[in-house]
């Protein structure tokens, strides 16, 4: 019986590091479905120097960005919405944002949703906006009769531990400390928080050509000095806090989005 696996994210790129593992994993499962929503064309964001996108058309060349990101990766979304709201204004659309979220969520019953927890992984407004409405479309949709799908809601993390690694390595590199209290920063979650840890060994090219293709904000996504090797090994790594259903305290890590689920 196929999957389907649903990201609900704010901007074009967001994706990148939370999910593009899992579907290569899973592409090539029988009836796997893909689908993807996108709040914002992601037009308020940076412009990486030497790419000719204009601030007029930022948005357009992102949405490019990221279909290209998708066939570079090998397999794109069955379904992919836009809902073309305000970059970082997401917090002003208000309950009709989870409307929108739960029509697609509806449409689309898909078996896990992946999204932004709280923290929005870099505290960005629009992550956290984004990911409020996808966990409140999504017990709506569940708690209404009939249908199925939605049996699980995963928000990306990164694991405490992680975390202070990653920040030992920024600042032996001379690349500044991240603070958690500011926006654009990362922050970690604790370790046991941590649900699942899926580690991706096949398609680690695949994802790091569809990675590249976010040309214009290359800058931001990650450092630029850094090579390829590992670039790679940062992607090969995916962690999820469970919001849905509830986990026990102690319970065993899942190692796949799909593990343990009904069939």
């Amino acid at each position: 019986m196929g999957r389907t696996l649903a990201g609900v994210w704010a901007h074009p790129d967001d994706e990148c590091y939370a999910m593009f593992g899992s579907v290569v994993r899973h592409s090539t499962d029988p009836g796997f479905r893909l689908v993807v929503l996108h709040a914002t064309d992601g037009d308020a964001g940076e412009i990486a120097p030497g790419v000719p996108a204009t601030r007029e058309g930022l948005g357009a060349w992102r949405r490019a960005e990221d279909v290209a990101a998708w066939r570079a990766l090998g397999t794109e979304p069955a379904r992919h919405v836009w809902l073309g709201h305000g970059d970082g204004r997401l917090d002003e659309v208000g309950d009709g944002l989870v409307d929108e979220v739960a029509a697609f969520l509806r449409a689309e019953r898909p078996d896990v949703v992946l999204t932004f927890g709280p923290d929005g992984v870099t505290g960005h407004p629009d992550h956290i906006a984004i990911g409020a409405a996808t966990e409140n479309a999504f017990h709506r949709v569940r708690g209404e009769a009939g249908g199925d799908g939605l049996q699980r809601l995963l928000f990306g993390c990164i694991p405490r531990r992680a975390w202070h690694i990653a920040q030992r390595y920024r600042v032996a590199a001379g690349l500044g400390a991240w603070d958690p209290s500011e926006v654009y920063h990362l922050r970690g979650v604790p370790d046991e928080d941590v649900g699942v840890v899926v580690r991706h060994r096949e398609g680690l090219e695949r994802m790091l050509a569809a990675h590249k293709e976010h040309a214009s904000q290359r800058h931001v996504m990650f450092d630029p000095a850094a090579s390829d090797e590992r670039w790679m090994k940062v992607i090969s790594l995916e962690t999820w806090v469970v919001a849905w259903p509830p986990r026990e305290p102690g319970a065993a890590v899942l190692t796949d989005v799909f593990e343990g689920l009904d069939p």
